[in-house]
């Protein structure tokens, strides 16, 4: 009796794709389940809270030890100059793409087409205590505080100091290098658990997500959902289809799309780019992105690079000028929407509470009354999933691109 011939192509089909399929099927389950049950779904929320809570509980972690190990490593401090400087170029460079994208749309399709609201300028909108707020978000007052996922860029500040005078220690600092180092390794083995956990935790937190909420989606503020779900699903598909073929050609492309289901759908399902942020490590190295790099590039962007940001600020700016009918052109008008959206999109992003600071920001800007925060707030929430998920895919395949700037076109080839 013959033993029949595995199939390989069928097996290399489902070592890239298995955990996405079985991860996109316990999605579509939980939002078929949230459809059925509706407001009877909330029973699902503590098992979809379990699993954010904890991947929140070892973000901090290992966005420690990720990138303090990596600095730590590193031979050449010119290599990390260099990481920092493409990683700031390609992060302004895809927020204007960005911001673009989402200008055309709103001229195609304005959403706050038919609706007027006489402008209020009695009402001076509160001022912003920008320099204030940037420091609160680069560091913090007392050495506890450092270690909590409200104070994430205080973090990155953090582990990029402690992982620079390790490595200026020299021989004395080795044993604490290799500290770090192994609680890198340490912290992605309980990562790989947790992710056991994600197909019941995602498809729980769906089901919540579509029996509670998924009247309002279909309420008031159909145009903005009908205009920026596409577009942002638009802009995911085509261009970073773009930039991961940029980054290296066409195996970067086939590598890039059988690797971003799993990062994507948890990123769409928790609305936490920080809860992500783990998997996204994950998936970068799948992608054969340099260690160095993706701990880098993957950590900075999670607080610092928010393509879906830039869009939903765009988005919003258009919606308020169309309300209150101003009109949203001209030269001047539209440099600054992008100044703004970028604002919002990267610095502003990893400020606590930077989506209230952003729209403030916004009003004050254009001079908009106070009332006005509702409005953009609720847009801000109806289009918080695929702007997620915009903004962590975005960090992805910009490691891909410093990859590529670093390393040069056959840099995935070199990584194997």
């Amino acid at each position: 009796m013959s033993i029949p011939a595995i199939n390989p192509v069928r097996t290399s089909f489902l070592k890239n794709y298995g955990s996405s399929i079985l991860l996109l099927c316990a999605v579509i389950f939980g939002a078929v389940a949230g459809l059925l049950l509706k407001e009877r779904a909330v029973l699902f929320k503590p098992f979809g809270d379990i699993f954010l809570n904890l991947l929140f509980t070892v973000v901090v972690p290992l966005v420690f030890f990720s990138i303090s190990s990596a600095v730590a490593g590193m031979s050449d401090m010119r290599r990390l100059g260099k990481i920092m400087a493409s990683m700031a170029v390609i992060f302004v460079v895809t927020g204007v793409i960005a911001c673009v994208v989402m200008i055309i749309g709103v001229k195609l399709y304005p959403p706050a087409s038919g609706v007027k609201i006489a402008m209020q300028t009695s009402v001076a909108p509160e001022k912003v205590d920008i320099p204030a707020q940037i420091v609160r978000a680069f560091t913090v007052s007392d050495f506890g505080d450092i270690f909590s996922k409200k104070n994430m860029l205080a973090l990155i500040v953090f582990s990029l100091l402690i992982g620079l005078s390790a490595l200026a220690a020299g021989p004395k600092g080795r044993p604490f290098v290799q500290f770090l180092l192994s609680g890198n390794e340490v912290m992605t083995k309980a990562i790989g658990y947790v992710m056991v956990y994600a197909p019941v935790g995602l498809g729980s937190y769906f089901a919540y997500l579509v029996g509670t909420f998924g009247s309002e989606l279909l309420g008031s503020y159909a145009r903005s959902v009908v205009l920026y779900y596409p577009l942002a699903i638009a802009y995911f598909v085509i261009f970073f289809s773009l930039y991961a073929w940029m980054a290296a050609g066409r195996k970067g492309l086939r590598i890039f799309w059988a690797n971003i289901l799993p990062v994507s759908l948890t990123a769409w399902g928790t609305g936490s780019g920080l809860a992500t942020l783990p998997v996204s490590l994950e998936t970068a190295k799948k992608m054969g992105v340099p260690e160095d790099v993706r701990e880098v590039v993957i950590a900075v962007g999670a607080s610092m690079h928010s393509d879906g940001s830039c869009l939903a600020a765009v988005l919003k700016m258009a919606v308020l000028f169309g309300i209150f009918g101003l009109p949203f052109d001209g030269l001047t008008t539209l440099v600054s929407v992008v100044g703004v959206a970028l604002l919002c999109g990267t610095v502003i992003s990893g400020i606590p509470s930077g989506g209230m600071l952003g729209e403030l920001l916004i009003i004050s800007m254009f001079g908009f009354p106070l009332e006005a925060m509702p409005i953009i707030t609720m847009i801000g929430t109806i289009v918080d999933p695929p702007a997620t998920m915009v903004n962590v895919v975005g960090d992805n395949v910009s490691s891909m691109l410093v990859a590529r700037v670093l390393n040069g076109k056959d840099w995935m080839q070199n990584a194997g």
